[in-house]
């Protein structure tokens, strides 16, 4: 259990340091085009290779651009980790795209339409009881 404890400490250092190198750091224009942000880390049990799940705004090239700009700046970034967290061995790092935040955009576009579509079908169909009959007296 200690050891989960450890890794999962890691990747939170491991991410914290990143999104600051992100904001002051890294000067690759590429990484700059689009919003950069990173949404999760994932650290192996052997400290040895880390994904680091970035969340990208911005066109379709923009977002290729700034991940190529990532994987480039990626032997900066790990010696920055090494030389902040005091590490004797520093994990590969491995950017990624992470396609979450699209995704859930998406699924609260289609959410908002489909309320959108049932308060206009509730317009026009008129509610039942409405019909003028008067019930048992």
């Amino acid at each position: 259990m200690a050891q989960g404890r450890r890794v999962e400490r890691m990747a939170s250092l491991i991410r914290r340091e990143i999104s600051e190198l992100l904001v002051h750091g890294i000067k690759d224009q590429r990484v700059s085009l689009g919003m950069v942000s990173v949404t999760q880390v994932e650290v192996a049990g052997d400290l040895q290779h880390c994904k680091v799940f970035v969340s990208i705004f911005g066109s379709d090239q923009d977002r290729q651009a700034a991940l190529a700009g990532l994987k480039s700046a990626a032997p900066y970034v790990k010696g920055e980790l090494a030389r902040r967290l005091n590490l004797r061995r520093t994990p590969e790092l491995q950017f990624v795209l992470d396609r979450g935040l699209e995704k859930g955009s998406s699924v609260l576009g289609l959410l908002s339409q489909l309320g959108e579509e049932r308060q206009q079908r509730e317009a026009v169909t008129p509610e039942a009881g409405d019909d003028g009959d008067v019930g048992p007296a």
